[in-house]
């Protein structure tokens, strides 16, 4: 039985190890294709690399205010979304534990519905509230799709000891202060792992910003990989030099909360 489990456990890490190899391959492929010259971009002899692609794209292109743009949807989305999953889980677990069921129950119902269905109802609200071309049109409609924040955070505050909840509310602390005190210090890397996920899924979307915002200055990074595909036509040394250069803050958002996001995952398997 020892031995049985101990296949299935190589086995396991072999499938992921070869997965792992070939996001690598692609990501490695992509970068290095960026860095060849023009002439030698579908090429497999070693050149020279360049930074031709990269200059290109930097006059032709304004990465700046799209990588801002995005950058600033993103982080309202994860900041948002953070803000109501603490709440909400913090009320269902520790001020309304009896309704935390079919509320829950709710917000797992909620995910199978595909965002694409409540596009339109989300334009038109933001068009009457005159939120086209802003960030609050970006950034406020996406807040309602907080179910998996509140899903993921819930789970976490139900594995946190009710101990120190209790004593802190015997000492005539208020709810707000034994959330701020005691549950969202404890909350960190559950907090930074939900932050990061929905700020890469946020900084990854393509079609919600295509409606609310498709003035040039105003759109974001995805938005403007579209249309530099569209405006240079074949040139894939300058369509992959901007693929990697609006990857670099999803890598260094990643890389700043990395530890965080290991810590989360190795509280909630130890619990």
């Amino acid at each position: 039985m020892r031995s049985q489990l101990t296949w299935r456990v190589l086995l396991w890490h072999l499938v992921l190890s070869a997965t792992v190899v070939v996001l690598l391959f692609a990501v490695a492929w992509a970068v290095l294709t960026s860095l060849r010259p023009a002439s030698a971009v579908f090429g497999l002899e070693p050149v020279a690399p360049t930074l031709e692609h990269y200059a290109r794209v930097l006059q032709r292109w304004p990465v700046a205010t799209l990588v801002g743009n995005t950058f600033v949807m993103a982080a309202g989305v994860a900041l948002g979304q953070v803000v109501i999953g603490c709440l909400a889980a913090y009320a269902l677990v520790h001020l309304a534990p009896r309704g935390r069921r079919p509320v829950l129950a709710l917000m797992t119902v909620s995910l199978a519905i595909p965002p694409q269905a409540l596009i339109v109802p989300q334009y038109l609200m933001a068009t009457r509230l005159g939120w086209l071309n802003s960030e609050a049109g970006l950034i406020v409609p996406q807040l309602g799709s907080s179910a998996l924040a509140v899903l993921v955070l819930v789970q976490h505050v139900r594995a946190l000891p009710v101990s120190a909840a209790e004593a802190a509310r015997l000492d005539g602390a208020l709810p707000r202060e034994v959330l701020w005190h005691v549950v969202l210090p404890a909350l960190r890397p559950a907090i930074a792992a939900v932050a990061v996920l929905v700020f890469i899924t946020t900084w990854n979307d393509y079609l919600w910003p295509l409606l609310i915002a498709p003035r040039a200055a105003d759109t974001t990074v995805q938005i403007g990989l579209s249309q530099f595909t569209t405006a240079e036509g074949n040139d894939y040394g300058g369509l992959l030099a901007a693929a990697t250069l609006t990857s670099l803050p999803i890598l260094l958002v990643y890389l700043v909360a990395s530890r965080q996001i290991t810590e989360a995952f190795m509280q909630r398997g130890a619990r």
